[in-house]
């Protein structure tokens, strides 16, 4: 009698059949990058269709490893325009060397790209901005629209800007904070509230803007500086470096950005491009001939033979 032996096979789902890879869609170059979100940008790009083409201004925030760059920058249907922008390598012309990148310096850039496209657009008379720096969040309602601007013009409004922040966590006390409240208090109308500024206590739903405006005037800097000096010198000398070479104490850099700030106020214009002019003297080597090149590897084989050969007579 023949024995039939059953075997248990499990049952497998094909979970991604043909089907599935004819229709598979890539994503964006720049999602799959990792440079832009697309859900953001179509919310701070889309323009009501009453609005007749009138375009959204973005403040662009965005961080390198040694500099912040602000820019204000509107989409066309062929890619984006920027209207005016403003780097914190510019701040040396105004007296800030050291620290580019930190939130004081992320100020002052936001500053400096909100007073000159002021400037450009004309309004720079009529938005003076926000002289007294206390870190407190300035608007003004108008019927049933908030204007984020101490005064509203009758004839002119403020210049609306939205905050682009790319992908970058927006966590409290961040950097990018510190550009859009130099940007708020250069006179542009940006919304925004005091949820993420340095000072905002999310338990007790409580802000200091006495914080806020310590860390705007470089006073979180001080404290580490004055710190770092007590408790290991060697390392305060190491990292503090750039600042002692150019005089900068822990005492001096809240009156540091006010003379900043106000050199700013004062010509926010960006300075003249210098012509550039190339180094002419650098010469390339002419292409060798496949022939030329022939020679050279038989000169070198040639060489190496030659002393081979006077090894073997030694």
């Amino acid at each position: 009698c023949h024995q039939t032996n059953f075997v248990n096979m499990t049952f497998v789902k094909l979970q991604k059949s043909k089907a599935y890879f004819k229709r598979y869609q890539v994503k964006f170059r720049r999602r799959r990058e990792g440079k832009t979100d697309y859900r953001q940008r179509k919310r701070l790009c889309c323009q009501a269709k009453n609005k007749y083409q009138s375009p959204k201004y973005r403040l662009v925030v965005r961080f390198t490893n040694k500099q912040v760059i602000c820019q204000i920058a509107y989409s066309l249907i062929d890619g984006d325009r920027i209207l005016t922008s403003a780097s914190s390598n510019e701040l040396p012309r105004y007296g800030l060397s050291v620290g580019l990148k930190n939130y004081a310096a992320a100020y002052c850039t936001g500053l400096l790209c909100a007073r000159r496209l002021l400037q450009k657009v004309g309004l720079d008379d009529v938005y003076e901005g926000n002289d007294e720096v206390d870190g407190n969040v300035v608007s003004t309602t108008i019927g049933k629209t908030t204007y984020y601007v101490d005064e509203v013009d009758e004839d002119k409004r403020p210049f609306r800007a939205l905050l682009d922040v790319g992908v970058k966590t927006t966590s409290t006390g961040c950097r990018i904070f510190g550009a859009l409240k130099g940007a708020a208090d250069g006179g542009l109308d940006i919304p925004h509230s005091e949820k993420r500024f340095p000072g905002y206590d999310r338990d007790s739903k409580e802000y200091d803007a006495d914080m806020h405006r310590e860390r705007i005037f470089g006073g979180h800097v001080g404290e580490y500086m004055e710190y770092l000096e007590e408790e290991d010198n060697t390392k305060y000398q190491a990292q503090f470096a750039a600042y002692l070479e150019e005089d900068i104490e822990a005492d001096g850099l809240e009156e540091l950005y006010e003379s900043v700030h106000e050199k700013i106020r004062e010509d926010p214009s960006p300075s003249e491009k210098k012509a550039f002019s190339p180094d002419k003297s650098f010469k390339r080597t002419a292409k060798l001939s496949i022939e030329e090149r022939k020679a050279r590897v038989q000169a070198k084989k040639d060489a190496k033979n030659a002393e081979l050969e006077a090894e073997d007579d030694e």
